[in-house]
Formats: C-alpha cells, sequence, structure tokens
C-alpha cells in the first residue's frame, strides 16, 4: 500500500463536519472517507503526531456529534483503493490465488469493534474480518483466503477496496460476516461493529497499515518521505503559484511534471488567486487534457497585484 505510516497529507492536515452524505479524500494521502444514509454523526479527520513502534503519524477520527439513533441504511467507511494493474501477483480468479495479509495498528479512546473488508470492485465479491481497539496501540494482523473467482484486469482502473467499517445500519450488519470471498451481500459487510458515532468521546487512531501476499505479517516497510510523497503523487499534486499582474489579462499557469499520474487530474486552485478585488477576479481550474501537463487559470485586475496559492491535482481512485 501507499501511505500507510500516514506521512504525507497534501491536501490538509485536519477536516472538520464530515458525517452526512460526504465521501472524498480530506487529509491523509490515499485515505478516504465515504458515508450513506444521511447520519447525522460528524467526526474530524486528521493527520497526527503520534510516535510508536517506529512510527511518528497517524490518522485520527474524532467523533464531534453523536448519532445513537442509527437508521438502517447508514454507513461510515474508511478506505485505501487499489488499481487492477499493481494486483496481478494476487493471481485471484485462477486456481493458485494467493492468500492476503493485512496488518495495521489501532488504538481508541475506548474499547471498540470494526470490520476490514476487502471489496473487488470489479467482480462484486468481498471478504470481511472484524477487529478489536483498545486504549494502547495494538498490530492487527488479518488473513484472507485468496479468491479463485473474477480477476482483476490488468489497467489503471480501480479494482480492490480496503474498507474499516466503523458505523453502519441494519442493512449491513443482519447477515453473517465472512472472511472468505464471496458475492456480494451488503447484509454480511459489517456485522458485529460497534458505532464510532456512539460519543462524542470517541475516538480511532490508525497507522502502519500494509497489505501484503501470503499468510504472514512481515514488519512494516518504512520508506523515506521523499518516497512516499512521490508514489502519492500519482494520485494527488499539489504545487505553489505566485503571479505578479499589470493588466486584467489571464495567466494560464501551468505544470510539467517528470512522471505520469494514474489519469488525466481534475486541476483546482486554492489560497489568494483571485478571492479578493485586491487579487484580481474568481478563476477556475482547468486540465490540459493528459497525465503530465496541467494547470490553473488566474486573473488579474488591472493594476500592479501580485497572487499567490496553490494548484492541486486529482486523479484519485
Amino acid at each position: 500500500g501507499i501511505n500507510g505510516a500516514m506521512q504525507v497529507a497534501q491536501r490538509a492536515t485536519t477536516q472538520p463536519n464530515r458525517g452526512n452524505n460526504d465521501e472524498g479524500y480530506y487529509t491523509v494521502d490515499r485515505f478516504r472517507l465515504g458515508f450513506g444514509g444521511s447520519t447525522a454523526g460528524r467526526l474530524t479527520m486528521s493527520q497526527v503526531a503520534d510516535v510508536h513502534d517506529g512510527f511518528a503519524n497517524a490518522l485520527k477520527l474524532d467523533c464531534t456529534t453523536a448519532d445513537t439513533s442509527i437508521a438502517s441504511n447508514e454507513f461510515g467507511i474508511l478506505s485505501t483503493r487499489f488499481e487492477g494493474q499493481d494486483l496481478q501477483q494476487l493471481k485471484k480468479g485462477t486456481s493458485e490465488a494467493e492468500a492476503v495479509t493485512v496488518s495495521f495498528y489501532v488504538k481508541g479512546n475506548a474499547n471498540a469493534t470494526y470490520a476490514l473488508e476487502l471489496y473487488d470492485s470489479v467482480g462484486g465479491r468481498h471478504a470481511s474480518q472484524l477487529f478489536n481497539v483498545t486504549t494502547s496501540w495494538n498490530r492487527i494482523v488479518l488473513t484472507f483466503n485468496g479468491d479463485t473467482t473474477d480477476s482483476f484486469a490488468d489497467s489503471n482502473a480501480l479494482a480492490l477496496e480496503v474498507n474499516i467499517w466503523f458505523h453502519a445500519g441494519s442493512n449491513f450488519t443482519s447477515g453473517t460476516i465472512s472472511a472468505d470471498f464471496a458475492s456480494a451481500d451488503n447484509t454480511r459487510r459489517a456485522v458485529g461493529i460497534s458505532s464510532f458515532f456512539d460519543s462524542t468521546d470517541r475516538t480511532f487512531f490508525l497507522t502502519g497499515l500494509q497489505m501484503e501476499i501470503g499468510s504472514v505479517a512481515t514488519p512494516f516497510e518504512h520508506r523515506s518521505f521523499g518516497e512516499e510523497l512521490s508514489l502519492c503523487e500519482r494520485y494527488t499534486r499539489r504545487w505553489a503559484i505566485s503571479v505578479r499582474y499589470n493588466t486584467t489579462s489571464s495567466n494560464h499557469h501551468a505544470t510539467q511534471m517528470f512522471s505520469n499520474m494514474r489519469a488525466t487530474p481534475t486541476v483546482t486552485r486554492a489560497g489568494n488567486l483571485g478571492t479578493s478585488k485586491e487579487n484580481g477576479t474568481t478563476a477556475g481550474g482547468i486540465a490540459d487534457g493528459d497525465t503530465k501537463n496541467f494547470g490553473v487559470l488566474v486573473y488579474g485586475n488591472g493594476s500592479d497585484s501580485a497572487v499567490g496559492g496553490y494548484g492541486l491535482a486529482d486523479s484519485e481512485l
């Protein structure tokens, strides 16, 4: 996996008030929140410093609004996603399909039970296992048998989701949980979990997430910050922009990267780039149509002014 030690957070280091039907990448790169069923619960997602077991950072969820009346269709999921071309060694869909072991470190403010699910996004197959959280850091190790049905396409498209279910209504908890892959059945996805939104005291910390072939969890593979950032930039890139104007003309601030992103990105801009009269008029993000060359468009306001901010290119799964 990428950024399992939670080192890189290009978008932001904290994002409050997530819940309802929100879905997307908010803080730590490669880790996505998804909610459904208009849950009333709200949380803050953060990258935090927490030194233990050779790790310096963690992803933290902090409940800020409780939801103890859980509708049947509610859910809350924290996930990381994989391209099919990075999973060919699993031999999925063959008689030689490999077992997969997922390991990670967790803690919280109190005991809790959540579920980790492997979800085949193309074939519609899944397997789930429960894990326990305590007030101390613990390493969780979960092994899933290989799946001999439905292969992963050798492409840059989404193939596998690693989902941590931390909140779910009866639509997702009324069946029987199974660690063996089977056709997708919502009722089996999060059977037996507690709800993260049961109290505003609730916290959940995660780091050291690693997925590997076989039934043995090896020590976490630490990478340098530079290596991890480079891997993350296949999916998200942030770059600084500084422009000076003395006319009302537009300025296409382009950037060329040294490696391709996963797909042509959606490009946005933020900061002081046309957000006030002093610094020009509003301008939108633009993508130039390929995975390596793209930029944003900003405007001057007819006076001698400087603007500064950043562009963000998103090619996430």
